[in-house]
């Protein structure tokens, strides 16, 4: 008998018209290396809670309560996010989400329906940038990212990793002026219709999906503006690092307060929605609907990936 998540239940329990759902959150909660799953069925002004995890990981609002509207997977309703407003759990309280470590390995799946890519927009993760270009402050860990035009990522999924926390460094310990690690979809990322959107991070590469499938991307120098030796002689055997998927391998960083408290910015909160960029929380913070968003601390398959798309069944989702 399928499980109906416990925001859902409450609805239900005090709505005169029971409805119907469009996904599946059993399918979520029984894939294993599940940290974080959140269903967005409570109302403005509570707190979102995890569902089918250890730890409740509560998503706090900032600015303000986060409406919520009908239509969603795995509850029946879905955030609505402005531009202006975000959800966050603070660094001290991010528990098993704060994945980090050379070996570790990370995958998020979220169902979304995105308004606006006019800017670069988030979908969660770790991840301050600090305050633009060239600033080394930075405390990122991973985040699943939207539009990043700089290394061939116009409109694109952009699924990040960074070993350095703040800017990447090439072999010889020289500095890119942004975080360049990025896998980067040959697909924009579909607008104003509901979708899902994924990556995972298996310690070696970074692979983005749209839709439950990994959208391969080759390689080109020249028309992705990753001609830097960086990206062309340090991948494996000295070849390049490719687009989707993108080689990375060194790993998630990990603030250690012995190490950074005199270089680096307080480590980064989880946040949802938006992250820190060019000095601000919210020029780039997302518009648009999430109706569900799934934190696992390993990297699933592409037919987990699938799965998990499948379950959502996105088309049967209320515009």
């Amino acid at each position: 008998m399928r499980t109906l998540p416990r925001a859902f239940l409450a609805v239900a329990i005090a709505s005169p018209a029971f409805f119907s759902l469009a996904g599946d959150a059993s399918v979520i909660e029984k894939t294993p290396g599940l940290v974080g799953f959140w269903t967005f069925g409570e109302a403005a002004g509570q707190k979102r809670v995890s569902q089918g995890t250890r730890e409740n990981h509560p998503l706090r609002e900032a600015h303000g309560p986060i409406n919520r509207v009908k239509g969603g997977p795995f509850s029946g309703y879905a955030a609505d996010l402005n531009g202006h407003q975000y959800f966050e759990i603070k660094h001290a309280e991010t528990g098993d989400l704060n994945i980090s470590g050379k070996k570790a390995q990370v995958s998020i799946f979220a169902v979304v329906r995105i308004v606006n890519l006019e800017k670069s927009r988030t979908i969660a993760g770790i991840w301050n940038e600090g305050k633009g270009p060239n600033d080394d402050t930075g405390t990122r860990q991973y985040a699943l990212l939207m539009n990043m035009p700089t290394y061939g990522g116009p409109r694109n999924l952009v699924p990040h990793i960074s070993s350095e926390g703040g800017v990447t460094r090439r072999r010889d310990g020289s500095k890119l002026p942004w975080c360049a690690d990025y896998a980067a979809t040959k697909l924009e990322v579909p607008e104003k219709q509901w979708c899902t959107l994924a990556f995972s991070y298996d310690s070696k590469y970074i692979y983005a999906y749209i839709n439950g499938v990994l959208d391969r991307r080759p390689f080109d120098a020249i028309k992705d503006r990753r001609n830097d030796s960086y990206f062309t002689q340090e991948g494996p055997d000295g070849k390049d690092r490719g687009m989707n998927p993108y080689y990375h391998g060194r790993g998630i960083f990990k603030y250690d307060p012995a190490l950074y408290a005199q270089t680096k910015i307080p480590p980064s909160d989880f946040t949802v929605g938006a992250r820190m960029a060019v000095g601000s929380m919210t020029v780039e913070a997302t518009i648009g609907r999430f109706g569900g968003l799934a934190v696992f601390n390993r990297a699933l398959t592409e037919d987990e990936m699938k799965k998990l798309h499948q379950a959502a069944d996105v088309g049967s989702i209320q515009p």
